[in-house]
């Protein structure tokens, strides 16, 4: 398929459509019915309707579409939105790689990646990797703002934001419950309970998810994971017809896991062989996590026009993965990235790492990162809005004060390697390899003003950071931290962020809408990491004639600054300090369109939905970052892990009794390291087509038989080379399993 074809196919639908546009009488605009509110604590958007009449680019997913594939994989959940830009990691989605119009991609540390509406990432100012990311399964929707749409939520306003919104307390009694079984005795089960009176509602759900993996390690072991997840939600509310309307909400989430994860990846010559080997040196490694989340939301209704709501929030994260970080034997070390790269250079240590070679004495290195972070804060804002003749008006302003840190404690313990087994030979002390607290403080404010009169509407807005960070590194000296040799470090960033959106609506079947924003990401403890600085545009319309509806956006991120970051994930040392980049352009097309083939057949539904997305992503000046994926760059060298060409398709046929979902996406290759011009094959990742299809049949109105197929075709493909070395996506998997509603 011509993916260049399908792009301009769309631009001329869009054109053609503006050209024979229906002359009948508008209907007058719902958004002019100040009846409600549109402000909601835990949303972004809170419907399709209110994405498609956004003055920038946006997208909903609702609750539907996340069932349709039984998806607990949130790579393949985003992988259907335009615009999301997505390298894979362990096959299972644990913890993505995601990048919102080219920003960039690694531990999704440049979006804003929020659950009802607060900020989920363990430290999103401090340490903003993405180590801890939200259960897919238990979500009612997911909601991505992208350009000038998103100026209300920071501190990240380049790409822009991901909100999952969780289960909702139901407004009548209601138990769901669904388990599905099968390939590598993978488990996902989920049960919730839940009901409202006039005065107190409430909802209680568990999500169990275990594999043993689709890796095979060496000597044997499980490749899996296990994960448990639980969410309580309570509300008192006043009465509904109470002068001011009150209603308070109190979230409790906790969730664990245990992942057999690893760093180490595969060698070119090994990948060809066995793609889904693990090497024996990588049979101690674990992920070891637990999250918990305390969020209490006050909301008042004074009237129909004007409603304040206040959250205050906690998020806990502990995690220590326990993995192989070096080598170490005979005089020579290595990181594993180095080895796995240039593994001819290093016969010993390799031979180590892949069990062929015995070696007794303390040679893999295996580091415990051990972390925990916080971060916590309380959030406000108000909304009014009114009319003064034909002109609507909507003012919504928003304060948040915001703490977190990360504290690292981390040490080495060193293992040989007889027979193929590792054995503990050297057991570090804690606090030896890394000891340091790194913490922020944040006040941000934004301003909302949406003004609409007659087709046009414009929402201008501004958004305010100061940001004081710091670091306070205790060495690895002073394991009981006295402060003997104490290192500390600053740094205090102001930014005034404003935007401005447009939309302007033809009539009911055709709309244009456009915007630019300024695009900002904090930099980090040392005053000369300067802030990451853009200016980006977005122009677009959407469309909806006879049927067909759809989307068509080009947008252009002008960085005056890139900011990178050291991490290990992508074959850095892990300090996270940042450096500065300079000038990138990223440009791009994306388009999406969604037509039902039966719309006319009131028993039967054939919806199929396109998307597409173009990225042209480049560095405008040379630099040796010295650091990860990156590399020495030259002008004009494209940014790695971002694919120019991602196209996604989905194809469903919708009965009383039964209901099929199929769907394909195309990802293209990318480069591992920047550079232009063809991409070498030791920094190449390759494109890949892989299909998915599922099915459910209805017994009854409350119970119905569900199966779902991963990677129909069975295709053997790359996802990355970091953190070390080649790794492979999910291979065919086959699940069945129910659905129970009442």
């Amino acid at each position: 398929m011509n993916l260049k074809r399908v792009t301009a196919s769309l631009l001329f639908l869009s054109v053609s459509l503006l050209s024979a546009q229906d002359q009948k009488t508008e209907q007058k605009d719902s958004i002019q019915d100040l009846k409600e509110v549109t402000i909601i604590a835990n949303k972004l958007l809170g419907s399709k309707f209110e994405a498609r009449n956004r003055t920038g680019s946006a997208y909903f997913l609702s609750k539907q579409e996340l069932m349709q594939q039984n998806y607990s994989d949130i790579n393949r959940v985003l992988g259907q939105i335009p615009g999301v830009n997505i390298y894979e990691e362990d096959g299972f989605g644990l913890r993505p790689n995601i990048s919102l119009r080219g920003t960039s991609p690694e531990r999704s540390s440049k979006i804003n990646i929020m659950e009802d509406g607060i900020l989920l990432a363990p430290a999103p100012y401090s340490a903003s990797a993405a180590y801890y990311f939200p259960n897919v399964n238990r979500m009612q929707s997911v909601e991505v703002l992208k350009g000038s749409s998103q100026i209300q939520y920071g501190p990240n306003t380049t790409g822009g934001a991901i909100n999952f919104v969780s289960t909702e307390i139901p407004e009548d009694f209601n138990i769901n419950l669904r388990s599905s079984f099968g390939s590598y005795n993978t488990l996902n089960s989920y049960a919730n309970v839940g009901d409202s009176f006039e005065n107190f509602g409430y909802m209680v759900e568990y999500n169990r998810r275990q594999s043993e993996g689709f890796k095979n390690l060496d000597n044997g072991g499980d490749t899996g994971f296990d994960m448990n997840d639980v969410v309580a939600k309570f509300r008192i509310n006043t009465n509904a017809d109470a002068k001011v309307y009150q209603s308070l909400d109190f979230k409790f989430q906790f969730s664990d896991e245990q992942s057999d994860e690893t760093y180490l990846g595969l060698t070119d010559e090994d990948f060809s062989r066995t793609p889904f080997r693990r090497y024996a040196g990588s049979q101690e490694d674990l992920m070891d996590t637990e999250h918990t989340q305390f969020m209490l939301t006050h909301t008042a209704k004074f009237n129909d026009y004007f409603r304040i709501t206040t959250t205050a929030y906690r998020n806990d994260f502990k995690r220590n993965w326990y993995k192989l970080n070096d080598v170490s034997a005979a005089g020579q070390s290595s990181s594993i990235a180095n080895l796995l790269n240039n593994p001819g250079d290093f016969p010993l240590l390799f031979g180590i790492v892949d069990g062929s070679q015995d070696f007794a004495g303390s040679a893999l290195n295996l580091k415990n990162n051990n972390r925990e972070y916080y971060s916590q804060g309380i959030q406000t804002k108000a909304d009014y809005h009114f009319l003064t003749g034909d002109v609507y008006h909507d003012i919504e302003v928003g304060l948040r004060y915001h703490q977190d840190e990360e504290d690292r404690f981390q040490w080495v313990d060193g293992y040989n390697m007889i027979n193929g087994n590792m054995n503990l030979i050297d057991a570090g002390v804690p606090g030896t390899d890394s000891n340091r607290v790194t913490d922020a403080k944040a006040l941000a404010a934004h301003i909302l003003y949406k003004l609409k009169y007659g087709k046009l509407t414009l929402t201008p807005g501004f958004r305010y950071e100061n940001i004081k960070l710091e670091r306070n590194d205790y060495g690895s000296n002073d394991v009981n931290r006295t402060g003997i040799n104490l290192s500390s470090r600053s740094n205090e960033i102001n930014e005034f962020i404003p935007g401005i959106g447009a939309n302007y609506k033809l009539n009911q079947e055709l709309s244009f809408f456009g915007g630019v924003h300024k695009g900002f990401s904090p930099g980090g403890t040392r005053p000369e990491e300067s802030s990451e600085q853009s200016v980006n545009y977005e122009l677009g319309t959407r469309f909806n004639h006879n049927g067909l509806s759809g989307e068509v956006v080009g947008f252009y991120n002008d960085y005056s600054n890139l900011l990178g970051s050291d991490f290990a994930a992508t074959g850095g040392v892990g300090t996270l300090d940042q450096f500065n980049a300079g000038e990138v352009d990223v440009k791009g097309i994306e388009a999406q369109a969604a037509f039902d083939f039966l719309k006319r057949n009131s028993n039967f539904s054939l919806p199929l939905t396109l998307s597409y997305t173009f990225t042209d992503a480049t560095f405008q000046n040379n630099f040796d970052s010295n650091v990860g994926i990156w590399g020495e760059v030259s002008d004009g060298d494209e940014v790695p892990y971002i694919s120019r060409h991602q196209f996604n398709a989905g194809l469903s046929f919708i009965a009383n009794k039964f209901e099929a979902h199929a769907n394909a996406r195309y990802r293209g290759e990318f480069r591992t390291q920047a550079g232009s011009g063809s991409i070498p094959a030791n920094e190449k990742v390759g494109s890949n087509f892989i299909v998915d299809i599922s099915a459910k049949y209805h017994l009854t109105q409350n119970f119905s038989l569900t199966s779902n197929v991963i990677n129909l075709l069975d295709t053997e493909y790359e996802v990355a080379r970091v953190p070390a070395g080649l790794r492979p996506g999910h291979p065919f998997g086959i699940y069945g399993g129910f659905e129970f509603r009442f």
